[in-house]
């Protein structure tokens, strides 16, 4: 989704017109149409304005490729005092099993990372899997899909957080892209 896409979608699920955000801001509607319609950009006060007005974060509005929806919510926790149980392999999964009991299922997601072209060629001169390996140094984290009704909502559990983001349209098969990431779904813990 481009800029302008993302702003009229995040628009529209906040229940505001271009005449109601546009006073809000205090801009132009014709500012709106024009950032709507990909012919312009918003300066980085306008950005910060408009992302608290329609609950979005900057980064999701200027992220081409992020296809987290718009309701995310973060909750701290601390990692050791979960307990696995059951289909959990680890305290990532019981951690996700305990906030998200009723759902109707939860997958534990691989995710690995989409390369550019010259991250592949070095991947593959220097030793194939290396640039994986030390993409999961940076951030050990959990990632889960979760299903609840129509809903589906993405879910990564850190070790002090556990952040879920409702996705925009449901993911079909075992495999979908979110940002720079393709996640295949694994086990299923419920």
């Amino acid at each position: 989704m481009t800029f302008g896409e993302k702003l009229k979608s995040a628009r529209k699920e906040a229940g505001l017109s271009q005449e109601q955000l546009a006073e809000k801001m205090s801009v132009s509607r014709s500012a709106i149409a024009k950032w709507e319609s990909d012919k312009g950009m918003p300066d980085v006060n306008n950005l910060k304005v408009m992302s608290q007005l329609m609950n979005v974060s900057v980064d999701y509005l200027l992220d081409d490729d992020e296809q987290i929806s718009f309701n995310e919510i973060k909750e701290a926790i601390t990692l050791e005092s979960y307990v696995k149980t059951g289909k959990c392999r680890d305290k990532r999964d019981a951690v996700c099993y305990e906030k998200h009991g009723d759902a109707d299922a939860i997958y534990a997601l691989i995710s690995k990372r989409k390369m550019s072209k010259m991250e592949a060629i070095i991947d593959f001169i220097v030793q194939p899997g290396i640039v994986e390996v030390l993409d999961r140094t940076k951030e050990i984290a959990g990632f889960y899909l979760v299903e609840k009704g129509t809903k589906q909502y993405f879910v990564k559990v850190t070790n002090d957080f556990i952040t879920t983001s409702e996705l925009p349209k449901k993911v079909e098969g075992k495999k979908f892209d979110i940002g720079n990431h393709r996640y295949i779904k694994g086990y299923r813990i419920l």
